[in-house]
């Protein structure tokens, strides 16, 4: 019985670290897109962070390959939405923390000036 949810476990762990590739062919996508939709999402990060991908593009194969030219703007414009979005909620945080940190600024400096006029 403790074998069965070992073996269960590990399937769990394994389906989890499925990458995105290896899910689009579970899902039934061909091979040329699957290939595109990496290659462009690496593109589609790049463009947005360059540190948060690679730029990849297989040009002959994007001009003759309408499936992975398709998987490639798919992936490229998906990612690159994913990544400018997360970029915006990471502002919008910030923003408020640094808000935060203005009023607290503010009255750090209201209250020591009310205890030097206050001595």
């Amino acid at each position: 019985m403790n074998t069965r949810w070992v073996v269960l476990w590990c399937c769990l762990v394994v389906a989890g670290c499925q990458s995105t590739h290896d899910q689009l062919l579970a899902e039934g996508y061909p091979p040329a897109f699957a290939d595109g939709f990496q290659d462009g999402c690496g593109s589609g990060r790049q463009s947005v962070d360059i540190m948060k991908g690679q730029y990849k593009k297989d040009v002959p194969r994007y001009l003759r390959d309408t499936i992975y030219a398709q998987g490639w703007s798919d992936g490229f414009r998906q990612c690159q939405a994913q990544l400018e979005n997360r970029n915006v909620q990471d502002q919008g945080r910030d923003s408020i923390w640094n808000d935060r940190d203005r009023a607290w600024e503010q009255q750090r400096t209201q209250d020591a000036a009310k205890a030097y006029r206050s001595h």
